[in-house]
């Protein structure tokens, strides 16, 4: 006689069919990105060949500098692209074949069934957040320094006129900034006490440090200190004097594009310095800062409209629901665009540009979560 062995209850988080959608999430969101970056390095070596071979890119810096840096940085920024094209590639197929009825006929819940796609977007949200805030900008530096070689011959490397706000009562002013040569003309400094002027510095000319070991050390040639104090007055001069003022050369020009060079921890870290001395060219960096965090928790969002969606299994397969999927990313992308593009030139709070296409498409979620199959 056959001894039937009794059934040990599995405390595992993760069970066979949980591992099973998550093969399927991450193989296909791999898979989509694989192809349509293919895709768009085709498009774009055949829209840029011409300027590679007019000026003259070596291949080698074309592979190594420019598509390196290329891939990742475009496949990060249309991540949650690729995450709801994922969800729904994968769910239409299996509710194509009658797997997403078996699963609820067995009595697993639709929110049960959601457990491994939020495992699997928390998994590539995480990595998502980690490639876009501290990996990425340094392969963005290289990329766009690339471009202004061999691509748009094009770079914003002067500046005139600067007037900063460095510290407490302390303004800065330069008439010219190379950064090629990290050295300015025509600089001076004012240090105000009550509102009354207390020092002027002037020099002719002001080199960045770029071998110091810390920041903000600067070489002031043939200066001028004018100190005042009440009615009295003392001049000293020299022609050469190191000197800390607290200027970075990223605060002393601005190029396109800046701000996704910059790590999201010096993005932080400039946003407070630039809002400290009242600069308000600041508004881009805020966005972006903030984008990071939202790009990455949209992929949550769009896995639960995209599963939703496509969990019901109707005559037609998978097109329809790739088309909508379609139209919705693009929409998300567009407003993300638009946004953006409202908090720089039309005064809306960065932050709420930033996440505005994620409170937008919340209620979508729901609703789309309320009308899936149980």
């Amino acid at each position: 006689m056959k001894i039937k062995r009794p059934s040990i209850p599995s405390n595992r988080l993760l069970k066979k069919l949980d591992w099973y959608i998550i093969r399927k999430f991450i193989g296909t969101y791999i898979f989509s990105i694989v192809l349509i970056i293919t895709i768009a390095i085709v498009f774009d070596v055949n829209e840029n060949l011409a300027k590679f071979t007019q000026y003259h890119a070596p291949m080698k810096a074309i592979v190594t500098e420019y598509y390196a840096n290329f891939v990742p940085y475009f496949a990060n920024l249309f991540s949650p692209l690729f995450v709801f094209i994922a969800v729904i590639f994968f769910t239409s197929k299996l509710a194509g074949n009658s797997e997403i009825i078996s699963m609820l006929a067995a009595g697993v819940s639709f929110k049960r069934l959601l457990r491994p796609y939020m495992v699997s977007c928390a998994l590539i949200a995480l990595l998502s957040f980690y490639l876009g805030a501290y990996v990425i900008p340094h392969g963005t530096v290289i990329r766009q320094n690339f471009e202004a070689t061999y691509k748009n011959k094009a770079r914003n490397t002067a500046a005139e006129n600067v007037l900063l706000w460095v510290g407490k009562g302390v303004i800065a002013y330069m008439q010219y900034y190379d950064d090629e040569r990290k050295c300015g003309y025509g600089f001076c400094l004012d240090k105000f006490e009550n509102k009354k002027l207390i020092s002027h510095m002037t020099a002719q000319e002001i080199q960045y440090d770029t071998i110091a070991d810390g920041k903000y050390h600067w070489k002031a040639k043939n200066w001028k200190i004018r100190t005042l104090k009440g009615l009295h007055e003392k001049i000293t001069e020299g022609t050469e004097r190191d000197t800390m003022i607290h200027i970075e050369p990223s605060d002393l020009i601005y190029s396109k594009g800046q701000q996704e060079t910059l790590t999201s921890p010096q993005l932080s870290e400039y946003i407070s310095r630039q809002l400290e001395r009242g600069s308000g060219n600041v508004v881009q960096y805020q966005v972006e800062y903030h984008k990071r965090i939202a790009s990455s928790l949209a992929a949550f969002i769009l896995t639960i409209i995209g599963a939703s969606l496509s969990a019901h299994k109707r005559k037609g397969g998978m097109g329809l629901y790739l088309g909508i999927g379609l139209v919705l990313s693009f929409l998300y992308i567009m407003l993300q665009t638009v946004s953006s593009t409202f908090a720089v030139n039309g005064g809306w709070p960065p932050i709420l540009a930033a996440w505005l296409p994620n409170i937008i498409y919340i209620p979508i979620a729901y609703f789309c979560y309320r009308k899936a199959p149980n």
